[in-house]
């Protein structure tokens, strides 16, 4: 007869795989993805290297795991300030949460955005940038259909918003460091970028 696992064992292997993946997010937080490495993770969850092989087949896969967690995070942080509000405001709240949670956590969010990763975890990447491009192309739909914006197509405008965004902080974050106006000039750029007429009353730096 096939060894079934009890409720209680599986709890167990769950609750053990969900500490190595933890472990994985603060070592990645501190050294990023190439200072990462499975017998560290190993060592900050406190079992041995072969334990965490048992529940991942090698970095990647637990990168892979991740990554998905931690970008459905920054997802769902973005979404849950975008659903209310002008569509102006709509835009600005995406880029705002989303640039000052990367900056608040500049190794993770740049291991998470940038860094030369595996194939499967640049993969996990695509996916992230599709629900992110989703949001702004959420408010700047919003703001078409009541004619606060511009007529435009909404999924190109959010497509070039995320590579530009992508590509401002990629230098700050790396640096580990970034200029006050960082936040408030993407703002601007992204108004802009939809159409917005608050962006002609906003000088360069300002906050939204």
């Amino acid at each position: 007869m096939a060894y079934r696992r009890t409720p209680a064992v599986q709890q167990r292997l769950d609750a053990q795989r969900d500490s190595i993946a933890s472990a994985a997010v603060g070592l990645l937080t501190e050294r990023g993805y190439q200072g990462l490495s499975i017998a560290a993770v190993a060592e900050r969850a406190g079992v041995a290297t072969g334990t965490v092989y048992r529940h991942f087949t090698d970095k990647s896969d637990l990168m892979v795991r991740v990554f998905r967690e931690q970008c459905g995070r920054e997802v769902d942080a973005v979404n849950a300030v975008a659903s209310a509000g002008s569509a102006a405001e709509r835009v600005a709240r995406v880029v705002e949460t989303f640039a000052s949670r990367a900056l608040r956590k500049p190794t993770l969010a740049y291991a998470l955005l940038a860094e030369p990763v595996d194939a499967a975890v640049d993969a996990e990447r695509l996916v992230f940038r599709r629900a992110f491009a989703g949001a702004f192309a959420d408010a700047i739909r919003f703001g078409v259909t009541t004619g606060e914006l511009p007529p435009q197509d909404p999924d190109l405008v959010a497509a070039a918003l995320v590579g530009a965004v992508g590509e401002v902080l990629t230098g700050p974050l790396g640096a580990g460091e970034a200029s006050a106006t960082t936040v408030p000039d993407l703002v601007t750029l992204a108004l802009r970028a939809a159409g917005s007429d608050l962006a002609l009353d906003q000088p360069e730096g300002a906050p939204s």
